[in-house]
C-alpha cells in the first residue's frame, strides 16, 4: 500500500512540470502502463489530476483548491510565535512580528525583552512605515509600480535626523533591502532604539511576514546588534519552512 501511495504521489511532480502523456508516468515511474493507468485513474477520480483531450495529463483543480485552502487556513502568527520565544531565550530582546494589510505594517506578536527598559511598541498597532524594519522588509516586496505608488502617497515625518526624508531615499532603500535581504532601523523612529529584522517567506518566495529584534542603545549599540543579524535570519527561515511546508533549508 504505501508503495502505491508513494508512486501516486511522485506523479504530482512530474505533471507539476507540464502534461504528460501515459507513457511518460509510466517511464518516470518505471512501472508497466496500467500500473500507471490505475495510479492516473485514481488521482483522476479524486479531482488530482485531469486528463486532456489530447490523452496527456495535467494538474487537477481540486488540488490547487486544496493548496488555496491550506494557505488561507495558515496562521502566520501562531507558527511564528515558538520560534519568536526562542530567539528572545537566546538574545533577550524584544522580538516582533508583523504583517502588511491595507497600506499599513501591523504588529501582530511581540515578546518582550528581559531587561528593564521596555518598547511601548503594542500589538495590532501599526509601525512608522518609512522607517521601521519590519516595514522596509514588506514594502521591498512589493512589485515596483505598487511600492513607488505607496511612496508617492507616504508622508515622511521626521522623527530623527535619521529618519527617511522623502519618496526618492525611501524607494533607494527599499531596492537596497530587497537585494540585501534584511533591513535595520537604527535610530530612525526613536533615536535610542535600534532594530534589525528579515523577511518570512511563503511557498511562493514571496514576503508574507516580517519578525525583528530590537534593542535600546543603553543596552546594546546599533552596531553590536548587527551581530545578532546571522541569528534573525536564521530565525525567519526556520519559520518559512516551517510556513510554506518546507522540510529542507
Amino acid at each position: 500500500m504505501s508503495q502505491t501511495v508513494d508512486r501516486a504521489l511522485s506523479i504530482l511532480p512530474l505533471l507539476a512540470e507540464g502534461p504528460a502523456d501515459l507513457g511518460r508516468v509510466a517511464d518516470r515511474l518505471g512501472v508497466h502502463k496500467s500500473t500507471a493507468l490505475r495510479l492516473l485513474r485514481t488521482l483522476h477520480e479524486h479531482g488530482l489530476v485531469y486528463r486532456q483531450s489530447d490523452q496527456r495529463y495535467r494538474l487537477g483543480a481540486r488540488l490547487f483548491a486544496l493548496a488555496q485552502e491550506a494557505v488561507e487556513n495558515l496562521d502566520i502568527r501562531e507558527i511564528a510565535h515558538p520560534h519568536l520565544v526562542r530567539l528572545n531565550e537566546e538574545c533577550g530582546h524584544t522580538v516582533h512580528l508583523a504583517v502588511y494589510e491595507e497600506n499599513e505594517v501591523l504588529y501582530i506578536d511581540k515578546v518582550e525583552s528581559r531587561y528593564p527598559v521596555r518598547m511601548y511598541s503594542r500589538i495590532g498597532k501599526p509601525v512608522a512605515i518609512t522607517v521601521a524594519a519590519v516595514a522596509k522588509l514588506l514594502l521591498a516586496d512589493l512589485p515596483e509600480a505598487e511600492r513607488r505608488a505607496l511612496a508617492d502617497k507616504l508622508d515622511y515625518p521626521l522623527y530623527t535626523p535619521r529618519s527617511t526624508p522623502n519618496a526618492p531615499a525611501f524607494l533607494k532603500e527599499l531596492e537596497r533591502v530587497r537585494e540585501q535581504g534584511w533591513a535595520t532601523d537604527l535610530g530612525g523612529h526613536e533615536e535610542s532604539i535600534n532594530c534589525v529584522g528579515a523577511p518570512v517567506r511563503g511557498t511562493d518566495g514571496r514576503v508574507v511576514a516580517a519578525m525583528s529584534v530590537s534593542a535600546p542603545n543603553v543596552v546594546v549599540t546599533g552596531d553590536e546588534l548587527l551581530t545578532l543579524l546571522p541569528l534573525v535570519r536564521r530565525t525567519a527561515e526556520a519559520i518559512s519552512r516551517e510556513y510554506s511546508g518546507r522540510t529542507t533549508p
